[in-house]
């Protein structure tokens, strides 16, 4: 039995497993099983009124867990599934309210990861997988950057190396009217606009809260600062923290930023930095400077 088949084996039985997607390492439990799924708030101290994004392997595993497919979604999961698009759409009964903070929306992602994509096929299920951290810390890209507390409240971590993408999902409301991004990530607003172009929704009105959306949160244990760029012209970003010799220079392009971030902000907190002065991104970078907005907050 290799390393997936267990993780499977594991999750069908209701424990935890830490896998990795394209985006950031998750802690995945059966979505469905309302056991398996308190574990997950359990191990990472997450208050239950906190939804969870449940991943599937594709759209047609997704419409098993929602009362209702509009067209917007599938046009949308067409476009960007697999891929790090969350969507938010009315859940249907089988879903517990615990999964969705009970909420009567489901939050709805299918990995591109192959491992992901591996465990899914195998195990057969929907996977509640919140990212593979303690609450409001910082979340892991890099196998080695686990938490080793978290480590030992699972029954099983797979290494698939570093997240390609390196920042959570894009967040997509489908039920007010047109698609809102509640929490933004590499897919941008204007990529839904345009992949739904000429699309009308169903306004189906319902109470919905977006995962990852606190104030404090991919917070790192140092204090961050944003500061103002020294140039409009410099090449790159710089981190800069204050009781080390070391420093980052950081890529100008935000994909580039964004996959390396997370990472960068894990060496020094091994390093056991206090603070960190990071410069601050360009304002049409969105979904960087949520998070590094969250993780200096």
């Amino acid at each position: 039995m290799n390393a997936t088949e267990q993780a499977a084996k594991i999750l069908c039985a209701g424990g935890l497993v830490i896998i990795p997607t394209e985006t950031v390492y998750g802690l995945a439990a059966n979505a469905l099983d309302e056991s398996a799924v308190a574990k997950i708030f359990e191990a990472k101290g997450r208050p239950e009124q906190n939804p969870l994004i449940v991943h599937v392997y594709d759209h047609e595993h997704a419409q098993n867990l929602v009362s209702a497919w509009p067209e917007i979604a599938q046009r949308l999961a067409e476009a960007f599934w697999p891929g790090p698009l969350t969507m938010i759409l009315p859940k249907a009964p089988n879903v517990p309210d615990l999964t969705t903070a009970g909420l009567p929306t489901v939050a709805l992602r299918a990995p591109r990861h192959p491992v992901a994509r591996d465990v899914l096929r195998l195990s057969g299920l929907a996977l509640a997988a919140p990212s593979a951290n303690r609450y409001t810390r910082l979340s892991p890209t890099r196998f080695q950057d686990l938490d080793p507390e978290l480590l030992a409240r699972v029954d099983l971590a797979l290494d698939g190396g570093d997240c390609e993408i390196g920042i959570e999902s894009t967040v997509v409301d489908l039920c007010h009217g047109p698609p809102k991004v509640l929490r933004p990530g590499l897919i941008t607003q204007s990529q839904i606009e345009e992949a739904t172009q000429g699309i009308a929704n169903q306004n189906l009105e319902m109470e919905t809260r977006s995962p990852g959306t606190v104030k404090r949160h991919y917070s790192p244990g140092y204090k961050i600062k944003l500061v103002d760029r020294a140039s409009t012209a410099h090449p790159a970003l710089v981190l800069i923290p204050t009781n080390s010799p070391d420093h980052v220079l950081m890529p100008s392009d935000e994909h580039d930023y964004a996959a390396m971030l997370y990472k960068v902000l894990a060496r020094f907190e091994r390093q056991g930095i206090e603070l960190l002065e990071i410069e601050r991104p360009p304002d049409n970078w969105s979904a960087v400077l949520d998070r590094l907005r969250r993780a200096s907050a």
